[in-house]
């Protein structure tokens, strides 16, 4: 009889760390029902506990999942970033002397289960594999088109019903997942179409964007002869095939393992990446931000929502403009002075907490301050009294935290979420090794201060912490409870809010909208003042005009705190930024949500944006001449002030 060998974090459940160190584990969809449907099979764990004792995750296993892992034999704890765990998992269950026992390992991360092919396991992308990786049945990418008729709540019953897994919602007619020769099957039987696009193994799916226009000579050659109608598909192709050559090429060069393509997706290319492929490490030219996507799979990706329709939230808070007693508490909470003495000290102008002697010189993902700006965020929410819970997920060998801190309302029929990214990266700058020649950003030594991106969307998060919690102190109460949230990883494809929104999603949160801040701090100087609002959602549905109602309402907000600011709505597929900052991930869930930033994206007549010039390099600093606090106080104003009032106050 085969072993079943399971990873935790992110395969079997969604964790919560308290500030008291306290571990809740949170079962993912599907996976009760997987690990019944084993039957009498051995069932095993695999993960590493980080910084936490064995014994706190083995309490926190048991009593998400009681009576599923009893044989404390099989519960194997420590990291995994080699074969000999897997060898030593695999040693564990063969008796002297008898024939193998086959094993297999049910994990998200691509290079654990590349570690766990090595020595001789089989391998499951997600648990719903389970019983085909012991069948040694492959499970394959699989573009699954929804024919005239058929609906996405169509595809939900047979997907959840079969071994089939979505990773991506392209459109109403195109979703990309994963899926085993028997899940192909019940697919093309209930009327789908598949296009198979080979063995997910141990690799993970992206979503690459470019922003670049097509070559007008390749476009027209491709167009002449085409049927009527299907230059859209054409386009799309040609940009697939663009970017691919391009990403494979870069990869190439630095000897890194083949990607290979999944078909065209929006705005780009889908790739399937294997395990050492660093594909969040290729820019291509002229690339705006959030053009790389990770894409995480998730069963409950095609139950959508939308907590909070624009009707009902006007009905139930007027107008939607801040009053005049939170706008004057906003101007004095959220000042450029509290902004900049926030950024000084996340981005190394200042140590990091006051009269100790760190200053941070990076929060890359990879860098190990990363950890430290965590710490101490989460210690700033926690002496403003709110309730802070830290999201732990990996990204390759990295084990991060998203930050989360709440004040909640008893009663409340929903929460709404602030929001930025604190982690940077610094890989468009210029490098040189010891003899003066280039090489390229190394997060382990180069500095990363991302004063503006996106340490000004954090500062303005802490500000609005800060400026809630006088709001409590004066005796007022919001009517909704009140998140605050610092994705990581965002410089990665999205990864923490990826990861963060797909575990509100099946915790059933009920998120009325989500306002995220993603540099805020860029002005030219002497250019106009303009903020842009984003509410352009790739996603189709209730969640389109709910994100516009929340732009609406920054947007009307903005005049009331400065009258000289030009106001830019960017909303639908067309929106530059639809898909490429945090606020991306709760569209996908189905969730109103707007990403405010300074003038960042080109107009339509192809005029350049007037804000930061070192996006991404190491000059992105609280001392550049680009870095404006006194407009990032007025973007943040606008932001808070509506978030507040949205929330009831």
């Amino acid at each position: 009889m085969p072993v079943f060998f399971f990873d935790i974090g992110g395969t079997l459940a969604d964790a919560l760390l308290a500030a008291d160190d306290s571990l809740t584990l949170r079962p993912r969809p599907r996976v009760m029902a997987v690990l019944d449907s084993l039957g009498e099979a051995p069932k095993g764990i695999l993960s590493d506990p980080g910084t936490l004792p064995p014994a706190t995750v083995a309490a926190a296993l048991h009593e998400a999942f009681p009576g599923r892992f009893t044989d404390d034999a099989l519960v194997r704890w420590g990291p995994k970033g080699s074969r000999s765990p897997f060898d030593e998992a695999v040693a564990s269950v063969q008796p002297p002397g008898s024939a193998p026992v086959a094993c297999v390992f049910v994990g998200e991360d691509p290079q654990e289960r590349a570690f766990a092919r090595e020595a001789g396991m089989r391998t499951a992308a997600h648990p719903v594999f389970a019983r085909a990786a012991m069948e040694n049945r492959p499970v394959l990418w699989t573009r699954i088109e929804l024919p005239e008729g058929r609906e996405l709540s169509d595809l939900a019953v047979i997907a959840n019903a079969a071994e089939v897994v979505p990773v991506h919602v392209a459109s109403a007619r195109l979703v990309l997942a994963m899926a085993s020769t028997s899940g192909v099957t019940a697919l093309q039987q209930a009327g789908f179409t598949t296009d198979l696009r080979g063995s997910v193994e141990d690799t993970v799916a992206f979503l690459l964007r470019d922003n670049r226009p097509l070559p007008a000579v390749e476009a027209f050659e491709a167009f002449a002869g085409a049927p009527p109608g299907s230059r859209p598909d054409v386009e799309a192709a040609l940009r697939a095939t663009a970017v691919f050559g391009y990403v494979a090429d870069e990869l190439a060069a630095t000897s890194a393992p083949p990607v290979a393509s999944l078909g065209p997706a929006p705005g780009g290319v889908y790739l399937a990446a294997p395990a050492g492929a660093p594909v969040e490490e290729v820019h291509l030219p002229g690339a705006k931000p959030g053009h790389t996507e990770r894409l995480l799979p998730d069963p409950a990706l095609l139950d959508f929502r939308t907590e909070a329709p624009p009707g009902r939230l006007a009905a139930a808070f007027g107008d939607g403009l801040p009053s005049p007693e939170t706008i004057a508490a906003v101007r004095a909470a959220v000042t450029s002075e509290v902004l900049s003495r926030h950024v000084a000290r996340i981005s190394g102008i200042e140590p990091l907490v006051e009269g100790g002697p760190l200053k941070v010189r990076s929060r890359d993902a990879s860098a190990e301050d990363n950890a430290r700006v965590v710490e101490a965020l989460a210690r700033r929410f926690e002496d403003l009294g709110l309730t802070v819970r830290l999201h732990p997920f990996r990204w390759r060998e990295h084990r991060l935290l998203n930050v989360e801190a709440e004040h909640s309302v008893p009663g409340a029929d929903s929460t709404v979420l602030i929001t930025a990214h604190m982690d940077s990266t610094a890989a468009n700058g210029d490098f040189v090794d010891a003899d003066g020649d280039p090489r390229p950003y190394d997060p382990a030594v180069d500095p990363a201060p991302g004063a503006d991106d996106d340490g000004s969307g954090t500062a303005a998060v802490m500000a609005a912490a800060e400026c809630l919690r006088g709001l409590l102190d004066d005796g007022r109460e919001p009517t909704r409870n009140v998140r605050f949230v610092l994705f990581n990883a965002e410089e990665q494809g999205l990864v923490g809010s990826k990861f963060y929104a797909r575990a509100a999603a099946a915790a059933g949160d009920r998120i009325a909208g989500v306002f995220q801040m993603d540099m805020i701090a860029g002005r030219q100087q002497g250019s106009s003042p303009v903020v842009e609002i984003h509410a352009g959602s790739l996603v189709a549905g209730p969640v389109v005009s709910a994100s516009d109602a929340l732009g609406e309402r920054v947007a009307r907000t903005v005049p009331v705190i400065d009258s000289a600011v030009t106001v830019q709505q960017l909303t639908g597929p067309a929106d530059p930024a639809a898909g490429r900052s945090d606020h991306a991930s709760f569209h996908e869930r189905g969730w109103a949500a707007v990403a405010v930033s300074e003038d960042l994206f080109s107009t339509p007549d192809g005029d350049p944006g007037t804000g930061t010039r070192q996006y991404h390099t190491p000059g992105d600093t609280l001392l550049d001449q680009d870095h404006n606090p006194e407009f990032a106080a007025t973007v943040a104003r606008s932001v808070i002030a509506t978030a507040l009032t949205f929330a009831g106050l």
